[in-house]
C-alpha cells in the first residue's frame, strides 16, 4: 500500500442502549441488502454494549471474545494488523510517538511549491491546495505508524473482516460528525467511495478500488464493502485510505465541478482562508468530534496551519531564513550542505538536524515513456542508464549525502538480492519463457563506476546496445535511426533544482550522441503533461509502504498504461508483470508477499525502465526553535504529515 500514496493522495445518531430484552434482532435495524453475516455483527455489536453496562469490570478482551464467540465468522475489534498482531489494545491512551500532553495553539506556517487552483483534491484537473488530505479529510480507520501494517479505528469504532477475506464491515463511530454538524452515516460512507470510482473522479481511484465490488448500509451506522476476490490488504485501504465526505458537498453537481467549495469533512481543521495560488490558511475546528479519541491524542495541536506558495526552490530557501514560514524538510543536498547555515543556525534560533526512519525508499528516477519508438527496446533503456555517473554526481555535487537506489522496494526486505532463491524460482519458472534472462540471474542492479567499472567502458557497452537496436553514429557522431532521425529527447521537470542531477546525465549521452535537453515548466503545465503522457523522459518517485499492495496496479498494470492521470509513466504493459502483480495482491501471509514482491522486483529492474537515483536514508530538516517534537520517533513517516500531526509551539 503507497503512502498514500497514491489514492488520499487523503458518517448517525447514536441509538439508545437497548436493554436485554431488545437482543432480538428487529427488521429496522438493517436497510439495503442484508444477509446473516450482517444479523451476526448487529448481534455481536449489541452484544459488547450490553456486556460493558453489565460487567463493566470485565477485560475488553474478554468482552470481545464472548460476543464474537457467538458469531465464530464476525470478530468485532478495535484494530487490524495484515501478518501480525496489532501494538496497542482495546482501550490503549495513545500511540507512543506523539507527546499527550502536548500544548495547543500557536501557528504553524508552511511552504507550498508552485501553485493552487482547488479544494477537491480527488479529481483530474487542477492541483489540490496542500494539507487538505491530512488535516480535513479523515477515513473509517488510522494507521499507526510504528507498525509496518496496522489500521485502529478512527471514524469506525470497530471493524469486522470476513473469515473468507470477501467483506469488511465497520461500525461508525456514534460521535462522528462532519464540520456542519451533521453525523456521518453510513449512507455518507457508501456515497464516498461510489463519488470516488464514479465519473469525475480522478481515474486512478477506479484502478486502486478495482477489487471493490459494491458498498452497501448494513444499517445507518454500520457499512460493509464486499470484494470481487481476495486481496491480501484492500480491507486495509477502504479502512485507512478512503476519504470520507458528506452527501451535501457539492450536492447535485457534478464531482469534477466541485473546485472551489470548502470540503464537507469531518477532520481537526476547516479551510480558513484562501489567495488562490499564493496561499491557504486552516483554523482547528473548535468542534472537532474526535479530540479525545486515543488515535488523535497529542495530535493536531496548532489552532492554525498556514501553507505560502513560492514559485522556485532559491524564493523559498531564502523565505525561510527570513523567518515567512516555521519549517521545511530539505531535498535538496545542496541547499543543506550551503544553503542552511548562518547566524541564526549558530545561535540555535532555527534547528538543523536528521531524523532517522525506517522508511521502505521505493524507487527514484527518471522514467523513459515506453510510449514514445525511442523507449521502446529494452537495450535503449539500459544503454541511458550505463550513461547515469551516481558516484561521481554523489562525490561532487551531492556531499556524498545520497544511497543508490536499486530497487522498486529499496531498504525493505522485499528488495530483490543476489540470485533468486528456490521459492522465487518457483514463481517466476512458468513466466521463463517470456522473461529476459537475466531475471534468472543476480538481481540487477544500476551501473555503477566504482574500480573496476568505469564511465568509459559503461559508455562503451552503451553504444553497443544502441547498435543492436538500431542506433548507429555518422560521420559526426550523431546517433541516428535507419531512417535518419535523430536520438533526442526532452526531459521534463518542475525545478531547477533538478538540473544539477540531468545536466551531468545530458554530457555523458552526448558522448554517445545523443541529444538530450532540461525542459522545465511550472508545476501545473508539468502535472498536466504527466497526466497526458505528454513527455518523454521525467522523474518519477515511486514511494513505496511497508506492505506493498494496491498502488502497483496504478503503476505498473496494463491496465493503467492508457488511463489519463495514472501513474503508470513508464506505459508498463507487460503479462508477465501484470500475473506478479496479481499474486502480491492475493498473498495470504507476509513471508508468501516477500517471495512474490521480490520476484516481482526482479522483472521490473530487468525492465529498464527508469534510470535510478538515490535516496536520503534520514529526514533532513530544519526548523524554527519555537516548534517541538516528541522525542520517539514514529518508524515509518512522511516529514510533513509527522510535523501536522504531532509537533507543537513551546509555551
Amino acid at each position: 500500500m503507497g503512502a498514500g500514496s497514491a489514492a488520499h493522495a487523503p458518517p448517525s445518531r447514536p441509538r439508545a442502549l437497548q436493554e436485554p430484552a431488545a437482543l432480538r434482532l428487529d427488521s429496522r435495524e438493517f436497510s439495503g441488502n442484508v444477509g446473516p453475516f450482517d444479523q451476526a455483527s448487529v448481534l455481536v455489536r449489541r452484544l459488547r454494549r450490553l456486556f460493558a453496562r453489565i460487567a463493566s469490570g470485565v477485560a475488553p478482551c474478554l468482552l470481545a471474545l464472548a460476543a464474537t464467540s457467538l458469531a465464530p465468522d464476525a470478530h468485532a475489534v478495535h484494530a487490524l494488523a495484515w501478518g501480525d498482531a496489532p501494538k496497542y489494545p482495546s482501550g490503549f491512551a495513545h500511540f507512543d510517538y506523539v507527546n499527550p500532553d502536548a500544548p495547543k495553539g500557536g501557528t504553524l506556517n508552511l511552504a507550498g511549491f508552485g501553485s493552487f487552483d482547488k479544494l477537491n483534491p480527488f479529481t483530474l484537473r487542477g492541483i489540490a491546495a496542500d494539507g487538505l488530505g491530512v488535516l480535513v479529510f479523515e477515513t473509517l480507520a488510522e494507521g499507526s505508524d510504528d507498525e509496518p501494517f496496522t489500521m485502529y479505528g478512527l471514524l469506525a469504532n470497530d471493524m469486522v473482516f470476513a473469515a473468507d477475506g470477501l467483506s469488511i464491515t465497520f461500525h461508525l463511530h456514534p460521535k462522528a460528525r462532519f464540520s456542519n454538524g451533521d453525523p456521518v452515516t453510513a449512507a455518507d460512507v457508501r456515497h464516498s467511495f461510489e463519488t470516488l470510482v464514479g465519473p469525475g473522479a480522478h481515474p486512478r481511484f477506479r484502478q486502486y478500488y478495482g477489487d471493490v465490488a459494491r458498498a452497501v448500509e448494513v444499517d445507518p451506522t454500520t457499512v460493509r464493502f464486499e470484494f470481487k476476490r481476495r486481496n491480501h490488504e484492500l480491507h486495509m485501504i477502504i479502512g485507512m485510505q478512503m476519504p470520507v465526505f458528506s452527501r451535501k458537498w457539492g450536492e447535485g453537481r457534478p464531482f469534477d465541478a466541485i473546485a472551489r467549495e470548502e470540503p464537507i469533512a469531518s477532520g481537526p481543521y476547516r479551510v480558513e482562508r484562501t489567495d488562490w495560488g499564493r496561499s491557504i490558511s486552516y483554523r482547528r475546528d473548535p468542534n472537532y468530534w474526535g479530540r479525545d479519541l486515543n488515535v488523535r491524542r497529542g495530535m493536531f495541536n496548532f489552532d492554525r496551519v498556514v501553507y505560502k506558495y513560492y514559485k522556485d526552490e532559491t524564493a523559498r530557501l531564502e523565505a525561510f531564513k527570513a523567518g515567512e514560514f516555521d519549517w521545511t524538510a530539505e531535498n535538496s543536498a545542496r541547499n543543506w550542505a550551503r544553503g542552511h547555515v548562518g547566524r541564526q543556525y549558530e545561535s540555535g534560533e532555527i534547528v538543523k538536524r536528521e531524523f532517522a526512519h525506517s522508511n521502505s525508499a521505493g524507487m527514484q528516477g527518471f522514467v523513459m515513456n515506453t510510449r514514445r519508438a525511442e523507449f521502446a527496446d529494452v537495450r535503449v533503456r539500459h544503454a541511458l542508464a550505463l550513461a547515469f555517473d551516481f558516484e561521481w554526481m554523489n562525490r561532487m555535487v551531492f556531499y556524498g549525502q545520497y544511497v543508490r537506489s536499486r530497487s522498486y522496494f529499496t531498504n525493505s526486505e522485499m528488495e530483490a538480492r543476489g540470485k533468486p532463491g528456490p521459492r522465487e524460482l518457483a514463481v517466476l519458472e512458468p513466466f521463463r519463457a517470456q522473461l529476459d534472462p537475466a531475471v534468472f540471474g543476480p538481481a540487477v542492479l544500476p551501473p555503477d563506476t566504482e574500480p573496476p567499472h568505469s564511465l568509459r567502458s559503461n559508455l562503451r557497452e552503451a553504444l553497443s546496445l544502441l547498435d543492436a537496436a538500431g542506433w548507429k553514429a555518422d560521420d559526426e557522431g550523431v546517433l541516428r535511426n535507419a531512417h535518419g532521425q535523430r536520438f533526442e529527447f526532452e526531459i521534463l521537470s518542475y525545478s531547477r533544482a533538478l538540473e544539477r542531477i540531468a545536466v551531468t546525465w545530458v554530457r555523458n549521452l552526448e558522448k554517445l550522441g545523443i541529444a538530450a535537453r532540461m525542459r522545465v515548466t511550472d508545476p501545473a503545465l508539468y502535472q498536466k503533461r504527466l497526466d497526458d503522457f505528454d513527455f518523454d523522459v521525467a522523474v518519477a518517485l515511486y514511494s513505496a509502504s511497508q506492505t506493498p499492495g494496491n498502488e502497483l496496479i496504478e503503476r505498473f498494470a496494463s491496465a493503467s498504461a492508457n488511463e489519463p492521470g495514472s501513474d503508470n509513466l513508464a506505459g508498463i504493459h507487460d503479462p508477465v508483470v501484470d500475473a506478479l502483480v496479481q499474486q502480491v495482491l492475493q498473498a495470504k501471509t507476509r513471508d508468501e508477499l516477500v517471495v512474490l514482491a521480490r520476484a516481482l522486483d526482479r522483472v521490473l529492474r530487468a525492465g529498464w525502465y527508469l534510470v535510478p537515483h538515490f535516496y536520503a536514508p534520514a529526514h533532513r530538516v530544519a526548523y524554527r526553535a519555537k516548534l517541538a517534537h516528541p522525542e520517539t520517533l514514529p518508524l515509518y513517516y512522511a516529514a510533513e504529515p509527522w510535523v501536522l500531526k504531532t509537533w507543537w509551539e513551546r509555551r
